[in-house]
């Protein structure tokens, strides 16, 4: 008598994200909680998804299929696991037909029903919501998203600056006020880098367990985010020669210059006009982090309504606005309005308009911060 089946939403789970470090920490976690104790990974098969071509992405779909229909070599219960599976989605080995084919007999199996003793586990960096298998498997499996936040949306530090607490609080490290949004800012979002400057941080302190402005500053490595939050230091810094290198940069890197503008600099020319304008009509603590916050918490909410937020609602997206305080004496509010037209135009422009990229942001760094420009 075949085993007895149950529902496989129960015992398929896919995992995937552009935030390629939690997918795999997430998948691992999973793996071993559904491992019973006295298995150990010798009772699970765990098939490398990276595939070179569509062909070898067909064979690893067939070694798959042969995992689920095999009973567990010491008996009891097991794990099927696709780890790390790249043929999923409509780019690189995903595009031919032996990649879509071979996930299609997968799909059919976990249609026909696993047996009791087995649990699938995928996990991706992406899948193609458009394919027929994906629309299939979706009505079967539990799916879980771990996506890594846009950095061009106000607010985008609040999950990251999460998990960095969370792994902080595991290391045992506390930080000084600032100190750990610093190292947000500076990572941005790669939660991967994340982590490893944290590990970074946890063996250089040794025996003490608390790191300030400093200790970030002096250990951390840019990330992407961190090169264009370099690129908003100048532009409050109003540093032009430093902009624009960091500007030529990142677009030999091949950066999107409008991505550039959403997350480098509009966001810091934001922060300058509303803090600017703010302390022109309100007193404001600017001596430390925790502080200024209480001092924004104080305002009357007809002065703080269009700050930004923080998603989950909590209170304001204040350290951006921090770092801005001591850069707003390099601008006038007059200047700063301005500048955030600027910013609109030439936002404008890189849409609509056929004009080299890199030369409308480089006008628009001139206009923002020559001197006496116009």
């Amino acid at each position: 008598m075949p085993p007895p089946k149950k529902n496989a939403s129960s015992q398929v789970n896919v995992l995937l994200g552009s935030d390629e470090a939690r997918v795999k920490e997430a998948a691992l976690i999973l793996v071993r909680s559904l491992t019973p104790p006295d298995a150990g990974d010798f009772s699970n098969d765990i098939i490398d998804g990276t595939a070179d071509n569509a062909e070898h992405a067909g064979q690893i779909c067939s070694n798959v299929c042969m995992a689920l229909q095999t009973l567990p070599f010491f008996g009891g219960t097991k794990v099927v696991w696709l780890k790390n599976a790249n043929f999923l989605a409509e780019t690189g080995a995903g595009r031919g037909q032996d990649a879509v084919n071979g996930f299609e007999r997968i799909v059919n199996i976990v249609e026909g029903g696993l047996g009791s003793d087995v649990s699938f586990v995928i996990s991706a960096t992406g899948i193609d919501k458009r394919r027929n298998s994906y629309k299939r498997l979706s009505k079967l499996a539990n799916f879980e998203v771990f996506d890594k936040p846009d950095t061009s949306r106000a607010g985008w530090e609040g999950p990251v600056l999460a998990i960095a607490s969370r792994k902080a609080k595991e290391l045992g490290i506390t930080f000084e006020s600032g100190a750990l949004e610093l190292l947000v800012q500076m990572a941005g979002d790669d939660t991967r880098q994340m982590e490893n400057e944290l590990e970074k941080i946890d063996l250089f302190l040794g025996e003490r367990r608390r790191a300030g402005l400093k200790t970030v500053q002096g250990l951390v490595s840019m990330s992407r985010a961190g090169v264009l939050w370099d690129l908003g230091n100048a532009i409050g810094k109003r540093d032009l020669a430093r902009a624009l290198e960091l500007l030529g940069t990142l677009m030999y890197q091949g950066q999107n210059a409008i991505g550039l503008l959403l997350a480098a600099i509009v966001p810091r020319v934001r922060s300058l006009l509303l803090i600017k304008d703010l302390g022109s009509r309100h007193k404001l603590n600017k001596f430390n982090y925790q502080g200024f916050c209480a001092s924004l918490e104080g305002l009357p909410s007809s002065a703080t309504g269009h700050l930004p937020r923080k998603k989950d609602g909590t209170g304001f997206n204040a350290y951006p606005m921090f770092l801005a305080l001591p850069e707003t004496g390099n601008f006038t509010l007059e200047e700063l309005h301005a500048a955030y037209k600027a910013c609109l135009v030439a936002n404008s422009k890189l849409v609509t308009s056929s004009l080299d990229p890199k030369l409308v942001l480089e006008r628009l760094l001139i206009g923002i911060l020559a001197r006496n420009s116009r």
